[in-house]
C-alpha cells in the first residue's frame, strides 16, 4: 500500500505482522533466541521476552517495571496450570488456542491470572453454551473465584430460569445455608408457584434435617407464603413436622392464612412477601393468533416472533377462522378460546404444542364467546365474559385439562364484551368492556378460593378492546375505545394502593390491541387506530418508561389473540 504527499512516498505492507509472527513461532520452536524459561511445576517452556511482553499484560508489567524477573532467565510461575500456560504461550505467537471440555477451565483460570481478557471472555462464552441444571452452580462458583464476572452473572439468570431444574440438583442441595438465601429471595426466579420455591427449600434442609432445621425459619422467610394457596398451607406447609416444631415457622405460616383470610390487612404486610416473583431474563416466543385481514375477514393464520432477532415469520394455521378470539398459555401450550369466524360465534376451543408443531381440540366452552377474554392461573384456565351473537356475557367458565371439562363459575358482577383478563396476584381480573350500552373503567376480580368476585380501584380511563397484562407486580393496560375516542393512554395499577396511575403513551392509538409481558418489558400488537387496522408492534421499557417500535406483524392486519410460550 502506498500513499503519497508532496515529498515523499510511504509505503505500507499491511500483511507484515500475519506474515512475520509465524517466522517467529517457528523460531521459538526450533529454540532459537529465546530469553526466558517459565517453570511451572516440574515443567519448563522457553520464548521470547519481547514477544511475551508484548502480548501478555502480566509479562508486561514483570518486564517493563524493573521487577527482579525482567533480569532473570529463567522465571518461576505459580497458581497457573502448567498445560494452559503452555496453551497460553502459545496462543502470544499465534493467536490462537483450542478450547475444550478438559481445558477451559483451566485456560479460564489462566487467562484470568495472565489478565488476557479476550481469551477468558472466550473461555466464558464456551462454558455458558454448557450449562446445565447439574453444573451451573459449581460453574458460577468458579467463575466467582477467578473474577469472571460475566460468566457469574450469565449463571445466575441460567440459575433463575430454570430455578425448579437446578434445585433438584446435587450441586444445589450442597450449597451452604447462605448460598440457599441468596437464591431463594430473589425477585428473578422463574416459578410456576412459590410452591416450587417451598419445596426446593424443604429438599434443601431435609438433605441434613439434623443440622440443617436450625436454618429453616431464616429461610422460609424468604418464601413468599401468602402467595400460596390456603389449601396447600394447610395441606401441606401446616403439616410439615420441621414447620409445626418451630415457632417462627408458624408465626410465618400464621401471617400467610391472615393474608387470606383478612384482606384489608394486606397493605401491613412486608412488601416483596405478596410480590410475585418474574424472571426478566425468560425470553418467549410471542405468537398471533386468528385476527383480522385489511377488509376485516377473519383468519385462521398464526405467526410468531422470536425477539432475539427482530423477526416475525409463519406458524402452523389453527382449523378454524378465529377473530376476536381469547388466548391464553398454561404449561408451554397455547390456547385459543372461541371469537368469530365471520358468520358465527364460537364455542370451539383449540391447542398448540410447539413440541409437536400442530394444533389440537379440546372440550369446548358451553357458551358461545366472541371479543373474550382468558387467562390461566393454578393449572386452570379461565374465560370471562364476550359476546354470544345476541347480548355481552357476564357468565365465567373454568376448563380442566385433566378431566378435559368446562365448569361455571360465578357471574361476574357486570356483563363485559371486549374486556381485558389476567391472571394476577392469584386472582382472576376482569377490566372494561362493554355491555352493548356503556363501556366500563370498572375492575374486578375472582379469587378461586372463595369463588367470589370483588371490586377493585377503577382504572382513570373507562375503556374496551384494550390490552391488559402484568409486569413486575403491576398490572398494566392500554390503548382501548373509549366510546368516542381511539386511545393510546397506557395505565399502570398498583395491588398495595388499589390505585390507577398513567405511565407513557403508545405511540399511536390502538384499540383491538394485544398486550403480553415478555424479557421484562411490555409488547403491545396490533389494533386499529380508527381508520386502518395496524400490523405494528411497539415495546415498554418500565425503565425507560419509554415506548419504542420493533418489527411489524408479516401477516396480521390487527385484532390478533396473543400468547407467549417460554423458549427453554
Amino acid at each position: 500500500m502506498e500513499h503519497e504527499c508532496e515529498d515523499c512516498l510511504i509505503f505500507q505492507q499491511t500483511d507484515l505482522f500475519s506474515q512475520g509472527f509465524p517466522i517467529v513461532e517457528e523460531i521459538r520452536r526450533q529454540g532459537k533466541l529465546c530469553d526466558v524459561t517459565l517453570k511451572v511445576d516440574d515443567e519448563s517452556f522457553s520464548a521470547h521476552r519481547i514477544i511475551l511482553a508484548a502480548t501478555i499484560p502480566y509479562f508486561h508489567a514483570m518486564f517493563t517495571n524493573d521487577m527482579l524477573e525482567s533480569k532473570q532467565k529463567d522465571i518461576v510461575i505459580r497458581g497457573i496450570d502448567p498445560g494452559a500456560l503452555e496453551a497460553l504461550i502459545n496462543f502470544a505467537y499465534s493467536g490462537r488456542v483450542a478450547l475444550d471440555n478438559n481445558n477451559v477451565q483451566s485456560l479460564l483460570a489462566g487467562a484470568s491470572f495472565l489478565q488476557l481478557t479476550k481469551v477468558r471472555d472466550a473461555c466464558a462464552q464456551f462454558l455458558k453454551r454448557r450449562f446445565h441444571p447439574n453444573n451451573v452452580l459449581g460453574i458460577r462458583y468458579f467463575a466467582d473465584v477467578h473474577g469472571c464476572a460475566p460468566l457469574v452473572e450469565a449463571a445466575e439468570k441460567y440459575i433463575q430460569q430454570y430455578f425448579c431444574e437446578v434445585s433438584l440438583s446435587e450441586e444445589f442441595l450442597n450449597l451452604s445455608c447462605a448460598e440457599v438465601l441468596d437464591i431463594v429471595k430473589s425477585d428473578e426466579l422463574h416459578v410456576v408457584s412459590e410452591e416450587q420455591v417451598f419445596e426446593a427449600v424443604m429438599r434443601w434442609v431435609s438433605k441434613d434435617g439434623g443440622s440443617r432445621k436450625q436454618h429453616l425459619p431464616q429461610l422460609l422467610a424468604k418464601v413468599r407464603l401468602p402467595l400460596l394457596t390456603p389449601q396447600y398451607l394447610t395441606d401441606r406447609v401446616a403439616v410439615e413436622e420441621l414447620v409445626k416444631t418451630s415457632h417462627e415457622c408458624r408465626d410465618l405460616l400464621d401471617e400467610a392464612r391472615d393474608y387470606h383470610l383478612m384482606p384489608e390487612r394486606r397493605p401491613l404486610l412486608q412488601s416483596f412477601r405478596k410480590r410475585p416473583r418474574s424472571c426478566s431474563c425468560v425470553m418467549g416466543n410471542i405468537f398471533a393468533v386468528g385476527g383480522l385481514t385489511k377488509t376485516g375477514d377473519s383468519l385462521s393464520t398464526v405467526e410468531v416472533y422470536d425477539p432475539a432477532v427482530d423477526t416475525w415469520q409463519m406458524a402452523e394455521a389453527m382449523s378454524m377462522m378465529r377473530s376476536r378470539v381469547g388466548v391464553a398459555v398454561m404449561h408451554n401450550r397455547l390456547y385459543a378460546f372461541g371469537g368469530y369466524n365471520g358468520y358465527d360465534r364460537l364455542s370451539t376451543v383449540e391447542v398448540f404444542d410447539p413440541q409437536k408443531k400442530a394444533w389440537g381440540r379440546v372440550a369446548s366452552m358451553q357458551c358461545k364467546r366472541s371479543a373474550v377474554g382468558a387467562a390461566a392461573l393454578n393449572d386452570r384456565l379461565y374465560v370471562c365474559g364476550g359476546y354470544d351473537g345476541v347480548t355481552s356475557l357476564n357468565t365465567v367458565e373454568c376448563y380442566n385439562p385433566e378431566r378435559n371439562e368446562w365448569t361455571y363459575l360465578a357471574n361476574m358482577t357486570r356483563h363485559r364484551s371486549a374486556g381485558g383478563v389476567v391472571a394476577f396476584d392469584a386472582h382472576i381480573y376482569a377490566l372494561g368492556g362493554h355491555d352493548g350500552l356503556s363501556i366500563f373503567d370498572s375492575v374486578e376480580c375472582y379469587s378461586p378460593q372463595t369463588g367470589k368476585w370483588t371490586s377493585v380501584g377503577p382504572m382513570q380511563t373507562r375503556r374496551c378492546r384494550l390490552g391488559v397484562a402484568t409486569l413486575n407486580g403491576k398490572l398494566y393496560v392500554c390503548g382501548g375505545y373509549d366510546g368516542s375516542t381511539f386511545l393510546q393512554t397506557v395505565e399502570m395499577y398498583d395491588p398495595d394502593t388499589n390505585q390507577w396511575q398513567y405511565v407513557a403513551p403508545l405511540n399511536v392509538m390502538r384499540s383491538r390491541v394485544a398486550l403480553v409481558a415478555n424479557m421484562g418489558k411490555l409488547w403491545a400488537i396490533g389494533g386499529y387506530d380508527g381508520v386502518s387496522n395496524l400490523s405494528t408492534v411497539e415495546v415498554y421499557d418500565p425503565s425507560a418508561n419509554a415506548w419504542s417500535f420493533v418489527s411489524p406483524m408479516c401477516a396480521h392486519e390487527g385484532g390478533v389473540g396473543v400468547g407467549v410460550i417460554p423458549t427453554f
